[in-house]
């Protein structure tokens, strides 16, 4: 199973190459993305027919981890003109009424085949995808990803999440962890629920993974930093996301 980063930056980035959280997932010639934010489409078309992509699956309604819904549907419906549901859409339930408002036009993700998230296991296409609830909005989630089979370790996405716990109850023993430690060294500030370098390093000891990369951090957080406390506090390989990183898992 390998993992791309599409798009790794915050909720703002600074510099030419810094498209918000998006992350290209394959198995055995199938692919689904894991969220898709700001600037994120035009990389993963680069990288892959999105048309080709089995399904989308979108962690929260914050802008950098959807908002590129927006040129996919058009690359759908105008570009190839795929037929209605050749992508599906897996995201929480509010996700088509907040499209519709700001577009100003009703069932304007309709293309997709929308599925609203239930929390817990389901098979797709070569994966086993597994959809947890985690502290941030509310109705934020984390997901799961391995092979059917087991044949590989999976991979855990956090989306955005404030409870080091949370993801590692998801985790696996050898699981990669992709986590945001938006906040690197820095002090979460009260009331925001969301992971610095110490936070994101005790998810991934806590749930004994193979594999910790750090993801979604603001440009003020010093991500060199950050990953040298996560390193630091995890004690395995620990890595820095960026766009165009590939791993198997």
């Amino acid at each position: 199973m390998r993992l791309t980063v599409i798009g790794c930056a915050a909720a703002y980035a600074i510099g030419t190459d810094a498209a918000s959280s998006c992350y290209l997932v394959e198995h055995e010639g199938e692919a689904i993305v894991l969220d898709i934010g700001q600037g994120a489409f035009a990389g993963l078309a680069v990288r892959r027919a999105p048309e080709s992509l089995t399904a989308v699956f979108v962690s929260h309604l914050h802008p950098d981890h959807c908002v590129d819904l927006v040129p996919l549907r058009h690359y759908l419906r105008y570009g190839v003109e795929a037929p209605p549901g050749t992508v599906a859409l897996h995201a929480p339930a509010e996700l088509p009424v907040r499209f519709d408002g700001f577009s100003g036009e009703p069932g304007f993700l309709a293309d997709f085949a929308f599925t609203a998230h239930q929390p817990g296991a389901r098979l797709l296409g070569p994966w086993h995808v597994t959809v947890a609830r985690v502290t941030h909005t509310d109705s934020s989630f984390a997901f799961r990803v391995a092979p059917a089979d087991d044949a590989v370790a999976g991979l855990v996405y956090s989306g955005d999440c404030g409870d080091p716990g949370e993801l590692a109850a998801l985790l696996r023993p050898g699981d990669t962890l992709l986590t945001e430690a938006s906040f690197g060294t820095l002090p979460v500030p009260d009331g925001l629920a969301h992971l610095d370098a110490a936070g994101a390093a005790a998810a991934a000891r806590a749930g004994e993974a193979g594999r910790l990369v750090l993801t979604h951090i603001l440009p003020e957080a010093d991500p060199e930093a950050t990953h040298r406390l996560a390193a630091e506090r995890f004690g395995g390989e620990t890595l820095l996301a960026r766009p165009g990183l590939t791993l198997e898992t």
